[in-house]
């Protein structure tokens, strides 16, 4: 269910959107949880947000960045600097816009494990949305390693998997995954449709090809599958909003 203060059910009904924006918005009206919104401008914000996400993890997986470890990260010296852990400092003197425009555009030049490539969408996506200028105020020094992320980002974090929307970060878990290949602990991935996931070494699918490839990789002899969890995690959209 959907709330807005102040205006009537009439006005999110007017609200010009396209048609993927429409599908996350009936979703949620169809949601027994209440969805409270100051304004319908920002409900349109939030759907408009959570499809820029989509579109995003949709470049970053046709745009040749390759999956790898820290210890074999990699990426274009000209705008980054590998640190010893291996991650990605933004050089000085680099726009913070330029940086994350760059991996998509030279994907080639790249390779990354899943959780930075999260990161890297969800960075891509706020630029899209709020521009450059704003961007390159707010989210200054950049660091792409792992969960690390710039305080302006702002993820919130939920635990019921059964209310992600798209747009939405999700894990899929191999509890018992062969410790020789660490990077198969589990898969971070963005909502791109009902039962459609982008992750990034897996690509895109479905969360039953994810759970095969997660479960092909266990130690040898276990019983304990892989599993989706319950966390979800998305950008603070109505911080975004008035930046």
């Amino acid at each position: 269910m959907i709330v807005t203060l102040n205006t009537g059910a009439e006005q999110v009904d007017k609200l010009d959107l396209t048609v993927e924006e429409k599908a996350i918005l009936q979703a949620k009206k169809n949601s027994p949880i209440v969805y409270r919104y100051d304004s319908p401008e920002a409900l349109k914000f939030e759907l408009k947000m959570r499809t820029r996400i989509v579109e995003a993890a949709k470049a970053l997986n046709s745009g040749g960045a390759q999956f790898a470890r820290f210890k074999d990260s990699r990426c274009n010296e000209r705008y980054w600097s590998r640190t010893d852990e291996g991650g990605f400092q933004l050089r000085p003197g680099v726009l913070p816009s330029d940086g994350i425009n760059d991996i998509f555009a030279n994907g080639s030049l790249y390779a990354f494990e899943c959780a930075t490539a999260i990161v890297i969408i969800l960075y891509k996506a706020v630029l899209d949305m709020v521009g450059p200028t704003v961007f390159n105020q707010y989210f200054r020094d950049l660091l792409l390693w792992d969960w690390n992320y710039d305080k302006d980002l702002r993820l919130i974090s939920t635990n019921n998997a059964n209310e992600a929307y798209t747009g939405d970060v999700l894990y899929f878990q191999n509890p018992d995954h062969d410790p020789r290949t660490p990077e198969w602990q589990g898969e971070n991935v963005v909502k791109l449709a009902d039962d459609l996931y982008f992750g990034h070494g897996i690509g895109i699918t479905t969360s039953e090809q994810i759970l095969s490839a997660l479960n092909s990789r266990r130690r040898p002899g276990s019983t304990t599958p892989a599993f989706l969890t319950d966390q979800v995690v998305h950008p603070d959209f109505d911080y975004l909003r008035k930046l």
